[in-house]
């Protein structure tokens, strides 16, 4: 018979999901007591982000083992994106009583599995349980800069390489294909197209429900010179802007050289508008001087230029933001 958290309590939930957890490098003590202890070298970066059940995702699209995987993922990157190597995350969570046990179980695995394949030594040291009306999650992202310094997103300046590792568009793709085959006109979410869109978009849905972006990546950015770097969540023309205001520059991207770099993904065709207004691919959008070599993973998208009235430029043409607001985008059903 499958126990809900409510019939099992804090103590046994407790006790099945640290079981799923695995250790990180850096933890001299882990989850169990009132705080964790890490042992770190220099400086450190922290980041927290909130996952809400409605507004952020739909539980009937994902599994708690996917749920868990894109919980790490995304503050993994922006850890990433500061070019510090990732060394724990903690784990708020509060869900309706009825939920299955099992479900908090498959999401420690989800984050475990995460850490292990995109920030190995990473895991999670400590965190807290709770009830709510509906799933809500709260990860907070350690990382040590070591003998680096922070890569800002203050940093681009006119003359720079503007640069891209990791998928761009394909979640925003899965995010809509989901919309449009797994939802009612209400946006009602529904799990059972699931099985069948896995077997004919694979890559699509991955990308939106499990990400994988380039965590190393980040540090051997930092490691080569970038002058700005910044995780790309919400949308390339968001974010880009995000990077020229925050810089004092326009950032002036090419067609031409996204279609290049990102035109065709995992064997499917991406449209330039889709990498624009995706979101959600936790990519890494970096400025890098002239005369850098690129790191292997990263390609060129455009270049930094003098102040504009518009901060983000298509082919010389402003171009406005587009993507993900969450105060004012609003998903059907949410």
């Amino acid at each position: 018979m499958t126990q809900t958290v409510g019939e099992l309590g804090e103590h046994g939930v407790l006790r099945r999901v640290l079981a799923r957890l695995e250790p990180a490098d850096a933890a001299e003590l882990g989850p169990g007591d009132d705080c964790a202890v890490l042992a770190v070298r220099g400086r450190l970066v922290v980041t927290t982000d909130t996952m809400i059940e409605g507004p952020d995702f739909r539980a009937a699209w994902h599994s708690g083992f996917e749920l868990g995987w894109k919980l790490a993922a995304t503050n993994l990157s922006d850890v990433a994106a500061m070019g510090a190597r990732p060394t724990a995350l903690t784990l708020a969570l509060a869900v309706p009583r009825d939920t299955p046990v099992s479900l908090l179980e498959e999401i420690a695995e989800g984050m475990a599995a995460a850490c292990r394949a995109l920030a190995p030594g990473c895991g999670v040291v400590g965190g807290d349980l709770g009830t709510a009306p509906v799933i809500t999650a709260a990860v907070t992202a350690l990382g040590e800069l070591g003998e680096v310094a922070a890569v800002t997103r203050a940093g681009a300046r006119p003359g720079d390489v503007v640069a891209y590792a990791g998928e761009l568009g394909l979640a925003g793709m899965g995010l809509s294909l989901l919309f449009a085959e797994a939802a009612d006109a209400e946006g009602t979410a529904s799990s059972e197209p699931l099985a069948g869109l896995w077997a004919a978009h694979p890559e699509i849905l991955a990308a939106q429900l499990a990400p994988a972006p380039p965590i190393p990546l980040g540090r051997v950015a930092a490691l080569a010179g970038a002058s700005a770097m910044m995780d790309v969540s919400d949308s390339l023309s968001i974010d880009a802007e995000r990077m020229a205001r925050a810089s004092g520059v326009a950032i002036a991207l090419s067609s031409e050289l996204l279609r290049t770099g990102y035109g065709l993904q995992q064997g499917i065709p991406v449209p330039v508008e889709a990498m624009l207004s995706g979101g959600e691919d936790h990519g890494l959008l970096a400025a890098f001087p002239v005369g850098i070599e690129l790191p292997a993973g990263f390609a060129p998208i455009g270049e930094v230029r003098e102040a504009a009235a518009h901060g983000v430029l298509l082919d010389d043409t402003a171009t406005p933001g587009r993507g993900w607001d969450p105060y004012v985008v609003r998903w059907p059903g949410a």
